[in-house]
C-alpha cells in the first residue's frame, strides 16, 4: 500500500499518473485496473489495462450509457460487486460476454467515487479467477482498494483535468489527531477513547475536516489528508 501511495504522489503528468495506474495492477495482484473519469469537470477520461480493441469498442458504441457497472455505481456509495448485478437484459448480457471475449475478467469490484462540481469516476478491479478464489481475494483486498481508489481520484482531479479544487484550511491539531487515529486503522468509537473525548465531539472534527478538504466523505479526507502530508500516521 504504501509503494502504491508513494508512486501516486510522485506522478507530475498525465503520461506519468496512467503508468501509475497501471502499475497498481501488479500490486494488488489483480488482472485488469481501469480508472474511468465518467463526468469530470473536462470531460470523460479512462485509463485501463484491457487491451484497445476493447476499450476503442466501448468508447465507439458509448458503453457507459448501458453498462451495468456505472449505473449501479450511479445508484450507490459503496462497493459494487459485479455479480450482484443485473445482468439480464439483452444489452447487458451482451455487454458482459463480449467484454469476457475480450479479456475483461467475469469477477469484478467497482467502486464510485464523487467529488467537486459533480465528478464521478469509478475505480474498478476485475479477475478471470474461480468464484470462490475472488470473494477470498477481495475479502483480504477490500480495504486497501478502496483507499487507493480515492488517492487515485484526487490525484486525477490534480492532473489530469487541470482542475483547481478548492483550497485547503489548516487542520487543527485535533481534527489531524482524529484523521491520523482513523488513518492506522481505528473506529470511530476507539478513537474518542484514545483521545478522551465524546464520539459526539469526534464526528465533529472528522466533519470540520471533510469540509476544509473538499472531501466527499470520512474516507476520502483521510486519503486526501495524507496525500498532501498533513498526517503522520
Amino acid at each position: 500500500m504504501e509503494t502504491a501511495i508513494d508512486s501516486l504522489s510522485g506522478a507530475t503528468d498525465r503520461a506519468s499518473f496512467a503508468t501509475t495506474v497501471l502499475n497498481l495492477r501488479d500490486i494488488l495482484e489483480t488482472d485488469h485496473i481501469v480508472y474511468h473519469a465518467v463526468n469530470h469537470p473536462s470531460r470523460e477520461y479512462a485509463v485501463a489495462s484491457y487491451s484497445d480493441a476493447w476499450q476503442t469498442h466501448y468508447a465507439k458504441e458509448a458503453l457507459t450509457r448501458i453498462d451495468p457497472v456505472v449505473r449501479g455505481c450511479l445508484s450507490t456509495y459503496g462497493p459494487v460487486h459485479w455479480e450482484s448485478l443485473d445482468w439480464s437484459g439483452r444489452r447487458a448480457s451482451t455487454l458482459m460476454a463480449d467484454a469476457i471475449d475480450a479479456g475483461v475478467g467475469s469477477n469484478g469490484l467497482s467502486l464510485p467515487l464523487r467529488g467537486p462540481d459533480g465528478q464521478f469516476s469509478v475505480f474498478s478491479i476485475s479477475h478471470a479467477a474461480k468464484p470462490k478464489d475472488w470473494k477470498l481475494k477481495i475479502d483480504e483486498l477490500l480495504g486497501d482498494v478502496i483507499l487507493i481508489s480515492h488517492y487515485v481520484n484526487q490525484k486525477a482531479l490534480d492532473l489530469v483535468d487541470d482542475t483547481k479544487t478548492s483550497s485547503v484550511g489548516d487542520l487543527s491539531p485535533r481534527e489531524r489527531d482524529a484523521l491520523n487515529l482513523l488513518a492506522v486503522g481505528m473506529n470511530r468509537a476507539q478513537a474518542a477513547n484514545y483521545l478522551g473525548i465524546s464520539e459526539h465531539t469526534l464526528r465533529v472534527y472528522i466533519e470540520n475536516a471533510r469540509l476544509k478538504l473538499s472531501a466527499a466523505n470520512t474516507v476520502h479526507a483521510v486519503a486526501r489528508a495524507m496525500s498532501l502530508g498533513l498526517l503522520s500516521p
